[in-house]
């Protein structure tokens, strides 16, 4: 309507354009990835990872940490949980950008789409990431930014449609319903 005319008129004055969100590709080659099981939450040794062991083994695939454990001139360094695989090649898609939350859902929608062929994997990640200082966090309250930005969310989705939803919000936060 008429709003609608005069508000791209605003925009468009003010030289404030919509961006599309970027996306990028990557393989990921002969990747160690932890062992899962979909009703061992905790994990078993020497059978299965813990969701706490994903969680941190996704943050460092996601930042391209190097897995191999070699010390170099870093202090620390990182492998892949036990038990874990090699994969030969693994897929990782990247969106960045302001995404609605339908977006996100058509995506998870997508994915699980994935293992109605017969596929070779056992399970996928969908992780989002909220903007570091976004003024909302969770039901509604103040995002604490300033204290360390945590704000994000990470599907594991199982071969059988199981699935583990994990998240991880600052200490001023409030809780996800």
């Amino acid at each position: 309507g008429a709003e609608g005319t005069t508000l791209m008129s605003y925009f468009s004055k003010n030289q404030i354009r919509a961006l599309k969100p970027k996306i990028t590709f990557s393989a990921l080659r002969d990747l160690e990835c932890p062992v899962l099981q979909s009703n061992e939450l905790q994990g078993k040794p020497e059978e299965s990872c813990s969701t706490e062991e994903l969680f941190e083994w996704v943050g460092a695939v996601l930042n391209q940490v190097s897995l191999d454990n070699k010390s170099s001139s870093f202090l620390s360094t990182y492998c892949c949980p036990q038990p874990n695989t090699v994969v030969e090649k693994a897929f990782l898609c990247t969106i960045t950008g302001f995404i609605i939350p339908e977006k996100i859902i058509q995506l998870l929608e997508q994915l699980c789409c994935y293992f109605g062929e017969p596929k070779l994997a056992y399970w996928l990640t969908l992780t989002v990431h909220g903007f570091a200082d976004s003024p909302v966090s969770w039901r509604e309250c103040e995002h604490g930014f300033h204290k360390g930005g945590e704000n994000l969310y990470n599907f594991v989705i199982f071969r059988n449609l199981d699935y583990w939803l994990q998240m991880a919000v600052g200490t001023n936060d409030g809780c996800p319903p």
